[in-house]
C-alpha cells in the first residue's frame, strides 16, 4: 500500500511538473533539446561497449580501454597504445564503422537543429523575458501601431521604461528598428502574456488596437489579473476608442481613461481656429519636454497629514514651490482654481503645477503620514 501510495504521490507531482506555466520556455527550451538525446545515449553505450570489449578481449586496464576506446571511437588516428589481438583488430574495425555512424547521426542531428532555428528562438525569447522581469515601474503596451509607437517615444523621452506586446509575426524586425527595449510576441490577453510582461510590477496597462473587441479581452484580463494578484495596488488602464457610446462601455468594464481621437482631434483644431494663441500655449507647455514646468494630478491617501486641512493650511508654494490649480474629489467632481478655504478630503486629487523637480517633492510631502519639520517651523 505504501508503495502504490508513494507512485501515486509521483505521478501527481509528475503531472503538476507538466501543467505548471512555462514563463520562461523552460519547458519548450528542454522539448527542443530532445534531439540531442538519442545521439548522446548511444555514444554513452559506445563508448561503454568499447571499454568492456577491450578489457574482455585484450585484458586491457580500466583507464587503457576507455583511452583506446576514445581515440577508435573518434577516429583521430592515434593507433594502438599496446598490441592489440586479431579478435581485438576485428572489434576496432566494428568499433570504428559504429563510431563513424554515431558521429554521422549526431552532425546531422545538430544540423537540422541549427537550421530549423527554433532553439535559437527559444534562446532569444527567454533572454529578452529575463530582461523583463527586472524591469520594475513600468507600462506595458498592447498592439504595436502609429499611436504605441508615438507613445513609446514620449515615455523613453520621460525615462519611464516599457514593455511592448503585439500578436503580429514581424514584432521583432519593427521593435528592432524603433530600437525597443523590451518586447515579445504574444496575445495580449492571454494569462501566460500578463505574467511573462511582468504586470505584477508595472504601472500601468495602454492598449490601442483597432479593434474594439480586443481592447475589451484586455482590460477585463488585467482587471481578472489584478483582483487575484494586486487587490490593494489597481492597474492605471488607458485605451482609445471610436465613438463616446464604446468609451463608456469600456470605462464600465474597467478602464481608467479612454481616449476618443476624433473628438480629441475636433478640440484641438477648434482651439487652434478660434484661440491660436492658447494652442501655441498648449503645445510649448503641455506636449514639450524642453520646458521646465509640469503639470501634475497626486492623489491624497487617506493616511496623508493634509486631510481635512483647509488650502490655504497647506503652504505648498512656501514648502515646494508648487500651486494647485485644481481639485478632484472623491466622486469625480472638478473644481478649478479652488479657493483658500477648500477643505481636502480623503482620496482627491490635487492639480498642481509646478517644477519637475518641486512637484516630486510635493508628491512626497503629501504621501506623509506627519506635517514636515518646514512646516512646522513655520506655523
Amino acid at each position: 500500500m505504501k508503495i502504490a501510495k508513494s507512485f501515486l504521490e509521483f505521478i501527481e507531482k509528475r503531472n503538476q511538473h507538466k501543467t505548471k506555466e512555462d514563463i520562461f520556455l523552460d519547458q519548450a527550451l528542454y522539448y527542443e533539446l530532445r534531439h540531442f538525446r538519442l545521439p548522446m545515449i548511444i555514444t554513452v553505450l559506445t563508448m561503454l561497449f568499447g571499454t568492456l570489449g577491450y578489457v574482455v578481449i585484450d585484458d586491457f586496464s580500466l583507464l587503457d580501454a576507455i583511452y583506446q576506446t576514445g581515440i577508435t571511437f573518434t577516429t583521430v588516428g592515434f593507433g594502438e597504445i599496446a598490441p592489440v589481438s586479431p579478435m581485438g583488430r576485428i572489434f576496432t574495425i566494428t568499433l570504428i564503422i559504429v563510431g563513424f555512424a554515431v558521429f554521422t547521426l549526431a552532425v546531422g542531428t545538430v544540423v537540422n537543429v541549427i537550421t530549423n532555428g527554433e532553439i535559437t528562438n527559444i534562446v532569444k525569447v527567454r533572454k529578452m523575458l529575463h530582461k523583463i522581469a527586472r524591469v520594475k515601474r513600468h507600462f506595458v503596451l498592447y498592439y504595436l501601431n502609429d499611436y504605441t509607437i508615438e507613445i513609446a517615444e514620449n515615455l523613453r523621452r520621460n525615462h519611464i521604461p516599457f514593455v511592448v506586446i503585439d500578436p503580429s509575426p514581424d514584432l521583432e524586425e519593427r521593435a528592432k528598428r524603433l530600437k525597443f527595449p523590451y518586447y515579445f510576441q504574444a496575445e495580449p490577453h492571454t494569462e501566460i502574456a500578463i505574467k511573462r510582461a511582468n504586470l505584477g510590477m508595472a504601472r500601468g496597462v495602454i492598449t490601442l488596437s483597432e479593434k474594439e473587441a480586443d481592447n475589451i479581452a484586455l482590460i477585463v484580463s488585467v482587471r481578472l489579473f489584478e483582483q487575484e494578484y494586486r487587490k490593494n495596488r489597481p492597474f492605471q488602464v488607458i485605451t482609445s476608442s471610436k465613438s463616446s457610446m464604446s468609451a463608456d462601455k469600456l470605462r464600465k468594464l474597467g478602464a481608467d481613461s479612454v481616449v476618443v481621437p476624433t473628438t480629441l482631434t475636433a478640440q484641438r483644431i477648434s482651439t487652434m481656429a478660434v484661440s491660436p494663441d492658447l494652442e501655441n500655449l498648449l503645445e510649448s507647455f503641455l506636449y514639450s519636454n524642453d520646458t521646465a514646468l509640469d503639470m501634475e494630478e497626486v492623489f491624497v491617501p487617506k493616511y496623508s497629514w493634509i486631510v481635512l486641512q483647509r488650502l490655504k493650511d497647506l503652504r505648498l508654494k512656501s514648502l515646494a514651490n508648487v500651486s494647485v490649480v485644481g481639485l478632484r474629489n472623491k466622486e469625480g467632481g472638478f473644481l478649478a482654481m479652488p479657493k483658500r478655504d477648500v477643505l481636502i478630503t480623503a482620496e482627491s486629487y490635487l492639480l498642481l503645477i509646478g517644477k519637475i523637480k518641486d512637484l516630486k517633492y510635493a508628491k512626497r510631502i503629501i504621501n506623509r503620514t506627519e506635517a514636515p519639520v518646514e512646516f512646522k517651523l513655520m506655523s
